[in-house]
Parts: C-alpha cells; structure tokens; sequence
C-alpha cells in the first residue's frame, strides 16, 4: 500500500513539473517575443513596408545560424523569431522531459514511444530550421 502511494505522489509530482515547464516556457516566449517587438518598433518606426508582394526569404530568418547572427546584433525581428522558437521547443522539451520521467519509472515502451514521438518531431523541423 505504501509503494502505491509512493508512486502516485511521483506521478503527481513529474505532472507539477510537466505542467510548469510549459508554463515557463510560454511565459517565456511572450517576454522574449514582447522585447522583440518593442526593439523592433524603436529600431523601425519610420520604415515604409511594401505589402504588394509577398516575400518570406527577405527578412533573412529562414534558419537558425540566422537568428542567432541577429540575436547578437539586437535585432528586433531576430529577437522575435527566437521568442516563436521558444515557444516551439517549449513541447519538444516536454516530451524529452517526459521520455526521462518513463526512463526513471522503467516503463520502456512508453520510452520507445516517446522516442518516436521525439524523432518524427526533430524530423520535421530539421529542415526548416536549419535550412
């Protein structure tokens, strides 16, 4: 009876700990990105925009060595799009964290799932972010 109890408190403890990853990670998204666009209209305030053709290679942030070369620059945009990155990653490292948490309970076809899981969700950005 006393293992049962030890392990539900574990459980609930690993959902505390998911549930404020999250949290974190969108609060911090919103503060990064809300930094950004203050940077970006004190650095772009009397700039006249085209919106007659669309072009989404021209801000030069199609790819992560991209971003982290106007991260360095304090660059509005850069600083944005590092804030959308974070808030992408903010599940990825969720499911790393919860592949952990199956690792220490040893629950491995949870692990192998998660695994899975991970893989195809590194795949699918790979080559979006590193272009």
């Amino acid at each position: 009876m006393r293992k049962q109890n030890k392990f539900f408190f574990a459980d609930r403890d690993i959902q505390l700990i998911l549930g404020t990853l999250l949290r974190v990670g969108v609060v911090a998204s919103i503060s990064v990105v809300l930094t950004g666009g203050v940077i970006y209209l004190f650095s772009n305030h009397a700039a006249t925009i085209d919106y007659g053709k669309f072009n989404p290679g021209k801000s030069g942030l199609s790819s992560l060595a991209d971003i982290f070369h106007g991260l360095t620059h304090f660059d509005g945009s850069a600083i944005i799009q590092f804030g959308v990155l974070l808030l992408i990653f903010t599940p990825v490292a969720r499911v790393v964290f919860s592949v952990f948490s199956f690792l220490i309970e040893r629950d491995y076809l949870y692990v192998l799932i998660g695994l899975f899981v991970l893989c195809i969700i590194l795949y699918s950005l790979s080559d979006k972010l590193v272009g």
